[in-house]
């Protein structure tokens, strides 16, 4: 690993069309692989796939979304949502809610089998990031934010950041 890092300082304010990163994108590919296998194990007791961890992810993450900003967030269509979301509707680990002001809308929540699969789900995963930084130096946690925000499309940044990183909200007074 240290060769392959050695070579680092070449890469540094040039664009490589020529020449394919094949280590990145390998590398890449295997951390997914084996970051997505953590919770594929615990999802298949319950006969989900990575689809149904997308949704229930988001929905726990952020109560009260509707279908219309999930289907944007996940950048799907609503015909690859409805069996996913049906499935986790009717085995009660989301609801959803007609809207207040529209109640055409829906609003998505969390049941607590719901919360409590995506909390063990982001447990899961999270052991695996804390086993790997605390092998690494200081700064490595923020290192790893930066990057993955810049692998993410430049008009999408913010919006992902807001996502990721809500505002709090104003104090009661």
């Amino acid at each position: 690993m240290e060769v392959a890092l050695q070579g680092r300082s070449k890469l540094r304010g040039k664009t490589h069309d020529a020449e394919p990163m094949y280590d990145l994108i390998e590398l890449f590919f295997f951390a997914y692989r084996d970051f997505v296998g953590d919770a594929d194990r615990l999802l298949e007791a319950y006969g989900f796939g990575r689809a149904h961890h997308r949704v229930l992810h988001f929905v726990n993450r952020q109560p009260g979304l509707t279908i219309a900003e999930l289907l944007d967030i996940l950048k799907i269509t609503k015909q690859s949502l409805n069996r996913v979301l049906k499935e986790l509707l009717d085995q009660n680990f989301v609801e959803a809610h007609a809207g207040v002001a529209d109640r055409r809308q829906r609003h998505l929540y969390a049941t607590a089998e719901g919360r409590k699969l995506a909390l063990d789900l982001a447990h899961l995963q999270s052991r695996r990031f804390a086993r790997v930084l605390e092998a690494a130096p200081d700064g490595a946690r923020q290192d790893a934010i930066r990057f993955l925000l810049a692998m993410i499309d430049p008009g999408d940044q913010d919006r992902v950041a807001g996502l990721v990183w809500p505002p709090s909200p104003p104090p009661v007074s």
